[in-house]
C-alpha cells in the first residue's frame, strides 16, 4: 500500500514539474497552448527547458502561474487602472488646403479645438 502511494505521489510531482509550454519559431517567450500568439507557429518544450534557454514568460497568457496568483494580480491592476493618463496626438482634421492639421490634441475625438 505504501509503495502505491509513493508511486502516485512521484507521478504527480513529475507531471507537475514537467509542465509543457510552447514557443514560437522566432520568439523569446514561452506560452500556454491557448495563447493567441501561437497562431502561426508552435513548438512544444518543457517549462524547465524553456527557463534553461532563457525564454521569458508571456505577459498575456502567463504560463506557470497559479489561478490565485493571477486573480490577485488582476485585482491589484484594476485598482491602479482607474487613473488614466492621456497623451497628446496629432489632430486628424484637414486644413483648407487639404493637408493634415499640425496641432496636437488630447481630445478623445482626435481633433483639435479648431476642427
Amino acid at each position: 500500500m505504501k509503495k502505491v502511494i509513493f508511486v502516485l505521489v512521484f507521478i504527480m510531482t513529475v507531471s507537475l514539474s514537467a509542465q509543457t509550454v510552447f514557443t514560437t519559431k522566432t520568439g523569446e517567450k514561452y506560452h500556454k497552448s491557448t495563447c493567441h500568439y501561437l497562431k502561426y507557429s508552435k513548438k512544444e518544450i518543457t517549462l524547465e527547458k524553456a527557463k534553461e534557454l532563457n525564454y521569458m514568460a508571456c505577459s498575456v497568457c502567463k504560463p506557470g502561474h497559479s489561478k490565485t496568483e493571477i486573480t490577485t494580480k488582476a485585482s491589484s491592476l484594476t485598482n491602479t487602472s482607474s487613473i488614466k493618463k492621456t497623451t497628446a496626438t496629432q489632430c486628424t482634421g484637414k486644413t483648407q488646403s487639404g493637408r493634415r492639421c499640425k496641432r496636437m490634441t488630447k481630445n478623445s475625438s482626435g481633433r483639435c479645438y479648431q476642427h
